[in-house]
């Protein structure tokens, strides 16, 4: 990485700007209780009437003391969705820069480069799912700007190899992305460790998944101090509210509920897995590291329809490059995956 320089991809626009200064980012606490009279909020508490804190401070010491990682590492925002939309608009110009993405993966990739006006190039992973790296460095060109790596990867399950994504990192010179929304499924570990060897490795992970808190909607970015100064920069001043704040912080606090719900989840995956094997419908069942299962069936759309028509809701991939008649199952509690086993058996 000898040549990776984050001057060259930030957008000229983004470098030269001037954030705006919120007035909670203006004062420093004397350590005794203080009179906000600096935001023009209502005075009357109601757990609410004031603002966040726009730096998540408090939130990103405990994931930092939980990750093994600095605070000033982390970027916190509204969903996973919001945290990859603010790397578009900080590294991407568009109408003239590119990404790189590896179907069959998230959608949402692709969609924030369509919003953004920037030009998305697939790469189709390979028939095991894993990335074609000589494919992936043979379509960048001067103004690609950043790789998108789902790991576990999201329809397929599976993780990408790290001697392939280490090659990634290492010859190319913008920034890589790997999103580890499962990682918390994974046997694998996360790419975390390796922040300070790969100054253009940017991770993000949410709360959604091990957690359960997709209802909160907050997504982690993790990166150099360098990339997320920038993005601090181009960043809503309030983008993740109190209770948001509060909800997070209380639940990862208790990392031994965590990680028996996680426990839960694999050991549900693999007696699901075992039990899908003796369906009859399905074709092919497709190994996982996340909290979900890629099965082949003989016909997808007949058999999503049936799935519903009996209460149960899964997702039709089929859609998706070499994800033909597949569904995907997210794995759920012992009652539900029964449930599911006992209709997918009936169905003919």
């Amino acid at each position: 990485m000898a040549h990776f320089n984050l001057n060259r991809l930030v957008r000229p626009n983004v470098a030269g700007l001037k954030p705006y200064s919120s007035a909670r980012d203006e004062y420093k606490s004397v350590g005794e209780e203080m009179i906000f009279l600096d935001a023009n909020e209502n005075p009357f508490p109601s757990d609410v009437n004031r603002y966040p804190d726009p730096q998540q401070r408090d939130l990103k010491i405990e994931l930092g003391k939980i990750k093994s990682i600095a605070s000033e590492n982390i970027l916190l925002g509204n969903g996973s969705d919001e945290v990859l939309d603010l790397l578009f608009r900080a590294f991407c110009e568009p109408g003239v820069d590119n990404i790189i993405t590896l179907p069959p993966t998230y959608g949402m990739y692709s969609v924030l480069a369509g919003i953004n006006n920037i030009e998305t190039r697939d790469v189709l992973l390979d028939e095991s799912f894993q990335p074609k790296v000589s494919k992936i460095l043979e379509s960048i060109d001067k103004y690609t700007k950043m790789i998108f790596l789902c790991s576990p990867n999201n329809p397929t399950g599976n993780s990408f190899a790290d001697e392939k994504v280490e090659e990634i990192l290492q010859k190319f010179n913008g920034l890589v992305v790997i999103d580890e929304a499962y990682i918390d499924f994974s046997k694998k570990g996360s790419w975390l460790m390796k922040l300070n060897k790969y100054p253009n490795l940017v991770i993000t992970q949410t709360l959604s998944k091990a957690y359960g808190l997709a209802g909160i909607r907050l997504g982690i970015l993790y990166a150099s101090i360098e990339i997320i100064t920038i993005l601090n920069r181009i960043k809503p001043p309030y983008n993740v509210n109190q209770l948001t704040q509060k909800r997070a912080l209380d639940e990862i606090k208790d990392q031994e509920k965590v990680n028996s719900q996680v426990a839960d989840i694999l050991k549900e995956r693999v007696v699901l897995f075992k039990a899908l094997k003796e369906i009859e419908i399905i074709e092919r069942i497709y190994e996982s590291d996340a909290n979900f299962i890629l099965v082949k069936v003989d016909d997808a759309n007949m058999r999503y329809r049936q799935l519903i028509e009996k209460g149960i809701v899964v997702r039709n991939r089929s859609s998706q490059p070499l994800c033909e008649n597949t569904l995907r199952l997210t794995v759920g509690t012992e009652l539900e995956n029964n449930r599911l086993i006992q209709v997918l058996k009936e169905l003919n």
